[in-house]
Formats: C-alpha cells, sequence, structure tokens
C-alpha cells in the first residue's frame, strides 16, 4: 500500500480543485496538474534556449561576415 500525507489548504483552494478534479482522485488529479506544470516548465526552457541559439548563431554569422568585408 502506498503512504499517505494530507497537504493543508484553504477552504476556497479545496473549493476550486474540487470543482477542476471532478470524478478523478485526489492523487492522479494532483499527479496530472504537477506533470502539466512540468511539462509547461520545461517548453518555457526549451523555447528560451533555442531563442538563445538563434542569437548565437546570428552572432557568429555577422562576425564572419564583419570578417569579409
Amino acid at each position: 500500500m502506498k503512504r499517505a500525507t494530507t497537504i493543508t489548504v484553504s477552504v476556497e483552494t479545496k473549493l476550486l480543485l474540487e470543482r477542476v478534479k471532478g470524478d478523478e482522485t485526489w492523487d492522479s488529479f494532483l499527479r496530472k496538474v504537477a506533470l502539466e506544470r512540468l511539462e509547461s516548465k520545461r517548453e518555457e526552457v526549451r523555447k528560451r534556449l533555442n531563442e538563445l541559439l538563434e542569437m548565437e548563431y546570428e552572432e557568429v554569422r555577422v562576425s564572419r561576415w564583419a570578417r569579409e568585408y
């Protein structure tokens, strides 16, 4: 059997979460929310890394061009 714990939240937060969770168990609902949040953060990091790589590529391209002329 899995170990269980409690999380203290305000009544307002619990009511909001209960509306969103529907018929899911708290465990599966909160796990899904956490995994979605992690994926969202990963996507933000991927986008930022891509922007940085594009900026670096552009800097290299401009440097080469400047050396040629």
